[in-house]
């Protein structure tokens, strides 16, 4: 496990051709896959070649869930990070992109989706944002925690008048009911980036029908805000 993490920071020709040869993902034990999978989620300045190699790994192979799971979050990590150093115009990064989407939408059991949701709030690609207040607005709870945590993510100049006026429905419960995590998050974005006052005084009105836990938690991030 060292000598993976070992190779893993070190990125080099020589280091990633050796971890290409040596991990299996059909056959290593799984802890040792997780350890090459985090060690590329947390590296602080991955390469396109890192990405390349964690796509290969994943690409096409019947894997077991857990490293599924690490792996997609790792690809969205490694996007965003490779986008943070302005390399979103590689096309292992599109690559790694289009992965997740397309996982996405050919997603059918709910778990499935909020693995891709979070590899999605990993990326924070502001291009993502719309398939992000679809799932955060029509999913059920589950998704709509994930999408409305992936949109929190998100830098203040990216939280447009759109997805405001989701996150209003979606506190407000203007088209269906929605759990008190999704409520929260909701009333935490528009009370985080640059919220008007009308949003301070919807948010303080409602706080009169809500139960005292829920209710402290906005009164105090109101307060904290003004």
């Amino acid at each position: 496990p060292f000598l993976v993490e070992v190779a893993v920071a070190t990125q080099s020709v020589a280091s990633l051709a050796a971890l290409s040869d040596f991990l299996d993902f059909s056959k290593e034990p799984k802890s040792l896959l997780e350890k090459f999978l985090y060690a590329a989620a947390f590296s602080p300045q991955p390469s396109g070649e890192l990405l390349h190699l964690v796509l290969d790994k994943l690409d096409g192979k019947q894997l077991a869930p857990e490293i599924w799971e690490t792996g997609m979050v790792a690809v969205g990590s490694l996007v965003g990070k490779l986008c943070q150093q302005k390399l979103c115009g590689l096309q292992v990064v599109e690559r790694g992109v289009e992965t997740i989407l397309r996982g996405l939408r050919g997603a059918k059991e709910e778990a499935e989706v909020v693995i891709y949701l979070l590899a999605l709030g990993n990326a924070r690609l502001p291009g993502t944002i719309p398939t992000l207040l679809e799932h955060a607005e029509d999913g059920p709870t589950a998704v709509t925690a994930a999408a409305t945590s992936a949109l929190q993510r998100f830098p203040a100049p990216h939280i447009c008048s759109k997805v405001k006026q989701a996150m209003r429905r979606i506190f407000h419960q203007k088209r269906k009911s929605y759990d008190k995590t999704c409520r929260l998050a909701a009333a935490e974005i528009l009370l985080d980036n640059h919220p008007l006052a009308m949003d301070v005084i919807n948010i303080l009105l409602a706080t009169s029908e809500m139960e005292t836990e829920m209710a402290t938690f906005l009164l105090l991030k109101v307060q904290s805000s003004l």
